[in-house]
């Protein structure tokens, strides 16, 4: 008996883990910048949908060693932008409004995470 009880305990668990589990979720939208290439010159650079809640270091600038910081971003999301002058989300940050306009070239990144509204 006290197997049968332990068994449908830990498939009630179960059960209600699957059910309060939540889908990753993504901001939806565009998240451009731009970034000092290997040639030397601007280009340009998007996150197609990003994740929602997750630290993204960008990947062009994520040695600071080894390349300058990202610039001018522009979120085009349905989240806020929260931006980093480091990797892994640490250093300066700074917070871009849903759907806002591009920010200038002095506004330097090297990491973002977006957060729903």
């Amino acid at each position: 008996m006290r197997l049968w009880n332990t068994v449908a305990a830990v498939c009630g668990a179960i059960a209600l883990t699957a059910v309060l589990a939540t889908p990753a979720q993504a901001a939806t939208g565009d998240f451009g910048y731009k970034f000092i290439g290997l040639n030397g010159r601007p280009q340009a650079a998007t996150l197609h949908d990003p994740p929602s809640g997750e630290c993204v270091t960008l990947p062009e600038v994520a040695d600071p060693g080894a390349s300058e910081p990202a610039f001018a971003p522009h979120n085009d999301t349905d989240e806020f932008a929260i931006v980093f002058t480091e990797p892994d989300c640490t250093g300066d940050p700074w917070t871009l409004r849903p759907h806002g306009n591009p920010a200038t070239d002095r506004l330097k990144l090297r990491s973002v995470v977006f957060l729903r509204p």
